[in-house]
């Protein structure tokens, strides 16, 4: 066999048209992307305003964009108005090319929804869940996605990924590693998930997904630091610092619902006592509601849930709105807290608790004056969720999407 022999020479110039090729292959890839993102957040939108917003030159825009209408990402629309010469021709993103999956995985509910790649909700189903065991709940999770398969639009990428919100510790290989009110420990939802659907999974913090779906869809848009508090059956944040997601140096932040506010308070489901959410959460209004109740004339009535007692507020009852009043004034002393520390310009209370801002809230803004340092509260706002509900499954999805992007980055030719 002959041997060549490279001279030194020769392998430093191969090597630098190595270089030089991947290089120009990572630059394009990145300004494709950007390109993209501007068509998805801008559009309709002309190549010349890409060019401007971006910086990138008119022919590199002219490619990329021809590349993005080949790959059903952009299509061409109408004219637009002209500056002067011949009107542009305006681009749209195709919000339709593929669909997401997000949940939202509550406590004591499941809320599954469909979403096309700009995050409008195409289909959505919740139900009430009893059964909490990994492995039974873990199935009901399998079942629900699945029946929301066929209600899929057809699109040249189909469903694109899962995402789904968990109250409970997430690392970065989607496994919970430890979920209190559910009962849960290292449990590794998203291999689970990934092997049964074939698809990208993506598992986070119910509370870092609401706080996403604030920040895209909802209170939070023109936001750039906000907190999102998730007051269900137990309290989470989610924490946007400068329009990023705050993840902490291990991604475990926003476990507020464990800030101790009284040393010997009551026993928490974390081991510790006097959390914040053994004051203020769902669980914890409905254990002050059982005690008030107790003496009620129909010893055999069940025991007040959230919606009962959002019933008897309407209805003026007393004691209804009384508990409501002391859950708010609970919340407004934990949000104090935060505000002192964070400094945010919106505050926004989302999950269940939301439904009855119109008893809690007053009792949430006197205690906040009162309690956070007057030079944060002067500039921070307080709102409840514009999505309902709806704020970690259309977060999650909106994970879910940024991660098939994101993925495209990476892999484009």
């Amino acid at each position: 066999m002959m041997k060549v022999k490279l001279h030194e020479e020769d392998v430093s110039e191969q090597g630098a048209r190595m270089k030089i090729t991947g290089d120009h292959q990572l630059i394009k890839k990145i300004n494709k992307y950007l390109v993209l993102d501007t068509i998805r957040r801008q559009f309709p939108i002309s190549r010349a305003d890409i060019s401007a917003r971006t910086g990138l030159n008119k022919a590199t825009v002219s490619a990329l964009v021809n590349e993005l209408i080949e790959s059903s990402f952009a299509s061409e629309t109408g004219l637009g108005e002209s500056s002067g010469g011949r009107k542009p021709v305006m681009l749209l993103f195709n919000e339709r090319a593929g669909f997401a999956i997000g949940v939202d995985l509550g406590v004591n509910y499941m809320l599954a929804m469909i979403t096309d790649l700009s995050g409008a909700v195409v289909k959505k189903k919740r139900i009430d869940i009893a059964e909490l065991e990994a492995g039974a709940l873990t199935d009901k999770l399998k079942k629900t996605i699945r029946g929301l398969m066929p209600h899929v639009p057809a699109s040249p990428y189909g469903v694109i990924g899962i995402g789904i919100g968990v109250p409970g510790l997430v690392d970065d290989q989607g496994s919970v590693l430890s979920a209190p009110n559910l009962g849960w420990t290292d449990v590794p939802l998203q291999s689970i998930l990934a092997e049964e659907f074939g698809v990208d999974v993506v598992i986070d913090n119910e509370a870092n997904a609401g706080a996403l779906g604030e920040k895209e869809f909802g209170a939070g848009r023109d936001v750039s630091n906000l907190l999102y508090i998730s007051v269900g059956m137990g309290i989470g944040a989610g924490i946007i610092l400068n329009d990023t997601l705050y993840r902490g140096f291990s991604g475990f932040s926003g476990e507020v619902g464990h800030m101790a506010l009284a040393q010997d308070g009551p026993l928490c489901g974390c081991g510790n006592r006097g959390c914040w959410e053994t004051f203020a959460s769902e669980k914890a209004l409905l254990v002050n509601a059982r005690a008030a109740y107790d003496d009620a004339a129909d010893a055999d009535a069940a025991a007040p849930n959230l919606d009962t007692l959002l019933s008897l507020a309407r209805q003026g009852d007393p004691e209804a709105r009384r508990l409501f009043a002391d859950t708010g004034r609970w919340l407004g002393t934990g949000i104090a807290n935060l505000v002192n520390v964070f400094n945010p310009e919106l505050i926004v209370i989302g999950n269940r608790m939301s439904l009855a801002s119109a008893w809690i809230g007053e009792a949430v803004y006197e205690t906040l004056d009162s309690r956070s340092l007057a030079f944060h509260r002067s500039r921070a706002s307080v709102a409840y969720s514009q999505l309902g509900h709806s704020s970690a499954a259309l977060g999650a999805a909106s994970m879910a999407i940024q991660r098939f992007f994101s993925t495209m980055k990476a892999t484009w030719e």
